[in-house]
């Protein structure tokens, strides 16, 4: 088919120009004759003139069975050609073939779950949701032998500090806090402290209000992990009785006070050495090294 028409007037390729009417017109009626196409304009132009015959036959490769006024591209069949094209009729295909069959998609069988009157599709358990189930088993396995295996460790060390705490309970050796033996390790003391310091006075340690207090603060403190004025008493063989009461009226006096003022009353001789050896065998190396300071006040002095 041209592109080109013969009419001026008339685009439309399957009109003339009716001088008459002075309109476009159909110039061919279908059907048309088969394996045929009109030609542009029906071959007239606006003068009446003609340049072709009305219809052609059709190409190769096209057809037309009459209905059209034009020649259409023959079919491609996809697998086989049952009948070929011709210029009267369209191309006939052949089925498909057994083997060349589109594959259709396999679905999941499903079977019927009986629960009372209503039937309930199921579908079996999917392959990936036992796969991730198993995956997640072991790290859960794992996380959970560790937090045993640390709760385990908690207890055994709770256990094992409490049955510290329980051997570092002072023990007393009867009623009256008898005084305790034990050496006295004067040698470590004499390293501490010095020569003027040892043979100072008891009554030094009363007199120098720093150095009590510090003392104080340090001894008369009740404590069932290290010793207290409770012992320092009961070295010097203070009755129990006297100890109770001190320590019920310490709100008012130091029961360390009370006791150094009770030595030195009874035992006018004793020196600093006396006291630096009971805290040595008390283990209060801090009151001794507080004792250290009694030098400072001497040398003021």
């Amino acid at each position: 088919m041209s592109n080109t028409g013969h009419s001026v007037k008339c685009h439309d390729l399957t009109t003339i120009w009716d001088k008459a009417q002075q309109t476009c017109i159909p110039c061919a009626k279908t059907p048309i004759k088969p394996g045929h196409e009109i030609t542009p304009n029906c071959g007239f132009d606006d003068d009446g003139g003609r340049h072709e015959a009305p219809t052609k036959p059709c190409k190769t490769n096209t057809f037309n069975n009459g209905s059209s006024f034009h020649c259409t591209l023959c079919s491609l069949c996809p697998f086989q050609t049952e009948r070929p094209c011709n210029t009267t009729a369209d191309t006939v295909c052949g089925k498909v073939p057994v083997t060349q069959r589109i594959p259709t998609t396999d679905f999941p069988v499903t079977t019927l779950a009986y629960q009372g009157p209503n039937l309930t599709p199921t579908s079996p358990p999917s392959r990936s949701h036992n796969v991730s189930r198993a995956a997640w088993a072991v790290p859960l396995a794992i996380l959970i032998s560790i937090v045993l295996v640390a709760l385990s460790a908690y207890v055994f060390g709770l256990k094992r500090k409490r049955a510290k705490a329980f051997c570092r309970q002072p023990s007393y050796i009867n009623d009256g806090f008898a005084p305790l033996t034990g050496s006295s390790n004067g040698s470590d003391v004499e390293d501490i402290l010095c020569a003027d310091i040892l043979s100072a006075p008891l009554q030094t340690v009363l007199d120098n209000l720093d150095v009590l207090e510090e003392l104080v603060i340090l001894l008369d403190p009740e404590s069932h992990v290290r010793k207290s004025t409770k012992h320092l008493a009961s070295h010097c063989a203070f009755p129990s009785t006297w100890i109770t009461y001190t320590y019920s009226m310490k709100d008012s006096k130091s029961p360390l006070k009370a006791v150094l003022e009770g030595v030195t009353c009874k035992n006018p001789d004793w020196t600093v050495g006396h006291l630096a050896k009971l805290l040595k065998q008390m283990e209060r190396n801090d009151a001794i090294a507080a004792l250290a300071k009694l030098k400072t006040n001497k040398t003021e002095v």
